[in-house]
């Protein structure tokens, strides 16, 4: 429903969240049946526990991913490759300081997603900005990158 998007009342979050679950049901309309996009985030998740990293950050590098990555390259053979693309890009993104929301500013979000101009258009939000404001937050967010790196290795290798 698009007037879900221009109601005037709908908070900006839920927006979001519309326009992301649009966004990964035509992710699931794409992929072949053998897709393990979403085992990766659950992966993600699960390496996740009991570090500073939200998954709504793990969830939008894997969205950006799947908006780049062709949708054939996330089967059961290329999982290793992926978990190492995200984590690849979380790097760079803490590296930079900038990890941008993947629906605000998003000029390649799919059209079936139909953002309102104005969210388009918009300049895109950092989701890292405290980083750039905070160097003590910085330090501790590489050191977190790392804790995750580590239990990433141990899940996938050691079970």
């Amino acid at each position: 429903h698009t007037e879900t998007l221009f109601t005037p009342s709908t908070m900006w979050p839920e927006t979001y969240a519309v326009a992301e679950m649009r966004f990964f049901m035509h992710i699931t309309t794409q992929v072949p049946h053998d897709s393990w996009h979403l085992r990766c985030l659950q992966l993600l998740a699960r390496a996740l526990v009991g570090i500073g990293f939200s998954t709504y950050t793990l969830k939008t590098i894997v969205m950006h991913l799947l908006n780049s990555i062709p949708v054939s390259g996330w089967s059961r053979r290329h999982f290793l490759q992926r978990l190492g693309d995200v984590m690849w890009y979380l790097r760079c993104c803490l590296l930079e300081k900038r990890l941008d929301h993947f629906i605000v500013g998003n000029q390649s979000v799919p059209e079936v997603v139909r953002l309102p101009p104005d969210v388009q258009n918009a300049e895109p939000l950092n989701l890292f900005h405290h980083l750039a404001q905070d160097p003590a937050a910085h330090t501790q967010a590489m050191s977190e990158f790392h804790l995750l790196e580590d239990r990433i290795e141990r899940i996938v290798f050691y079970g």
